[in-house]
């Protein structure tokens, strides 16, 4: 079983602070750690919301909102990360989603890489950016509604396209929030909140995918990645397999 640590973000993270590099060392060594243990999946940082978009498609009709975002419905449902050669070809793909899903938010930020946070150089010639769109869940998706089949194979069929064009890298659709858990660090405390989650306001910082069988056995890594990265909150949810 695959499982989605997401933690969330602080203002000094929205506002461009860069991670110092004991956080750095921290994060780095633990997820060494998790590969060495085979517990690694993947995972990636989100930089500040005023370098996104959150586009809403309802009705047919498209509203973009420029960054930085206020929370509001932050519960992911899932995720596609892309690389594209500007926002705004990013947001083209959304669109596409939107044609396939119908309603739907989709918050497309910049993920982090090395030369963001000064650990190493930028590629020279690198003409191309990868974000996340991370769309958001509703009734539906909560409810654990599977897709219609035609949608589904519609589905397919532009993620397809995207891995023909090179653009898709992940994705990635999280199962309802009642199978997962939210921890919260505060005042030297914590707190484990079951799901599901009647609400979530807090914008994603980054996330990491364990590989563990069951969810207990998760927070026992959401424990020591909450730590290592300094948060005040984090989501555990489970992953859907194909």
């Amino acid at each position: 079983m695959r499982w989605m640590i997401m933690h969330k973000t602080e203002p000094k993270w929205e506002a461009g602070e860069p991670p110092s590099r004991e956080l750095v060392a921290k994060v780095g060594a633990l997820l060494g750690e998790m590969a060495e243990a085979n517990a690694l999946g993947g995972g990636d940082g989100l930089r500040a919301s005023s370098l996104g978009v959150r586009l809403r498609f309802q009705g047919g009709r498209r509203t973009e909102i420029r960054g930085p975002f206020a929370g509001e419905n932050e519960l992911p449902a899932g995720m596609l990360n892309v690389r594209t050669r500007s926002l705004e070809e990013a947001a083209g793909w959304a669109d596409r989603l939107a044609e396939v899903v119908g309603d739907l938010e989709v918050d497309i930020r910049p993920i982090t890489e090395a030369w963001d946070i000064g650990l190493a150089p930028r590629p020279p010639g690198l003409q191309t950016t990868r974000y996340m769109l991370l769309y958001k869940a509703d009734g539906a998706s909560e409810a654990g509604a599977p897709m219609p089949p035609e949608k589904r194979a519609h589905l397919r069929r532009l993620t397809g396209e995207m891995s023909k064009a090179g653009v898709l890298l992940v994705h990635e659709r999280l199962e309802p929030s009642a199978k997962g858990k939210r921890v919260r660090f505060r005042g030297g405390k914590k707190k484990i909140i079951d799901g599901p989650f009647t609400e979530s306001k807090e914008l994603i910082a980054g996330y990491v995918i364990v590989l563990a069988d069951s969810l207990d056995a998760a927070m026992v890594w959401a424990d020591r990645y909450g730590s290592a990265v300094e948060c005040e909150e984090l989501d555990v949810r489970l992953v859907a397999e194909p």
